[in-house]
């Protein structure tokens, strides 16, 4: 994938995501600069969540039965139940926070 400038996303290296095998940090880099790049454009954010809530879904159904899927969406509500994504989310916004 390339931006309108012909440059590829940034390189991901182990050092930035620890712990992730390179080709999900790779994916999540492209994700991310994607989303960005619809919120340049004034895309709502429920919408481009949607989009790719809907395609992860679908790219999970061609990929694995029903209950593996449920189970990983039952991971995730845990994950929203539990306040853990707001916490990393609000951790990757403001890496100041961090520091103190």
């Amino acid at each position: 994938m390339t931006d309108t400038a012909g440059n590829t996303p940034a390189e991901t290296t182990s050092e930035e995501m620890p712990g992730v095998p390179e080709d999900l940090a790779r994916c999540a880099m492209v994700i991310e600069s994607a989303m960005e790049h619809l919120l340049k454009e004034n895309h709502p954010p429920l919408a481009i969540a949607s989009a790719l809530l809907g395609g992860s879904l679908g790219l999970l159904a061609r990929s694995m039965d029903k209950e593996t899927i449920l189970h990983i969406l039952d991971s995730a509500a845990n994950s929203v139940r539990t306040g853990e994504i707001h916490a990393a989310t609000q951790a990757q916004t403001d890496p100041e926070s961090e520091k103190a």
